[in-house]
């Protein structure tokens, strides 16, 4: 027990500084910083160990990236980020820690974050946040690239593909609604 004791003793002007720095940063509003805390700790946690991982496999790391495989990489990112964030589909993913609001644009659907403070916040928020969810499936993708990088640029493959099918879906949806059809007033300035 004198262990315990003195870890509490020694925490407890680290406890006060940190609840100090919440109050004076938040203002009174529900803010997860302790769980965002968590998010940040177990990202640095997986890639510490995926780079321990590669380290220990020997594996060569690619000196340079081609350019086709970063905007391919790029591309996907961007497709399966939002496509983990705003998809109705995914929705079962993000449903324990959101609540559906409506729908958002095309096949996107507008969702709120459930618990106001602490952890599910924390994870709600990431789950809703393409950007956010960049961070974390763009290190996917790089961790993939370095150690199978046929395989990551098939599944890469897969998401680029979605998003230049989507790209086309709005501009279709665009020509069917006359987007492309001449305006009857700028037609008459010309005569």
């Amino acid at each position: 027990m004198a262990i315990a004791d003195e870890v509490q003793r020694l925490g407890a002007p680290v406890r006060r500084w940190a609840r100090t720095q919440k109050r004076e940063y938040t203002q009174g509003a529900e803010r997860p910083l302790a769980g965002d805390l968590g998010a940040m700790s177990v990202y640095a946690g997986l890639v510490t160990a995926g780079a321990a991982a590669i380290r220990a496999s020997g594996r060569e790391l690619p000196g340079r990236v081609p350019l086709g495989d970063a905007v391919l990489l790029t591309v996907a990112t961007f497709r399966l980020a939002r496509r983990l964030a705003k998809d109705p589909v995914t929705s079962p993913i993000r449903a324990p820690f959101t609540a559906f609001h409506g729908p958002s644009g095309h096949a996107e659907v507008a969702e709120e974050v459930r618990e106001h403070g602490g952890v599910k916040h924390a994870v709600g928020e990431l789950l809703t946040c393409p950007f956010c969810l960049a961070q974390w499936v763009g290190t996917a993708f790089v961790f993939g690239y370095a150690t199978a990088p046929r395989a990551t640029r098939l599944a890469a493959l897969t998401m680029a593909t979605v998003a230049g099918s989507d790209v086309l879906q709005f501009l279709y949806d665009a020509i069917q609604n006359g987007a492309l059809t001449p305006d009857a007033r700028s037609s008459e300035g010309g005569e």
